[in-house]
């Protein structure tokens, strides 16, 4: 009898340094992960900083090609209207795309929930 307890114990305690190596394993597994992430989102920002950048170029760019026609404070003043205008129309297509979306709470989720609630109840 003493033998079973003993090998229980064993058994109980390899079960334990198992989850404490497996736990260990998944942190840094996600020390891992996180680290890789913030690099690729650190890499992403300065990509779109640059992208900003360029942009603004490309503006200028045409600004100073319409200037061969118009004068320099028109052609600026053509591209900004122009980029006011599109921000317009990116804003009224956002406006309409997050109308359509719904509620910011997850409503098929808490019905879900509430039904598979109301089953285990009369169950």
């Amino acid at each position: 009898m003493l033998g079973i307890v003993e090998r229980a114990q064993q058994i109980k305690a390899r079960a334990l340094a198992l989850a404490r190596l497996q736990l260990e394993l998944a942190t840094l597994e996600f020390k891992r992960k996180a680290k890789a992430i913030g690099i690729a989102v650190a890499l992403g920002v300065i990509a779109l900083v640059a992208i900003l950048y360029a942009v603004g170029f490309v503006f200028a760019a045409i600004a100073a090609g319409l200037s061969e026609v118009v004068p320099l404070w028109a052609s600026l003043l053509i591209v900004g209207f122009l980029l006011l205008l599109t921000a317009a129309v990116l804003l009224l297509a956002a406006a309409r795309v997050a109308r359509r979306a719904g509620p910011a709470r997850p409503v098929e989720t808490v019905e879900e929930a509430q039904t598979t609630a109301r089953v285990l109840r009369d169950a």
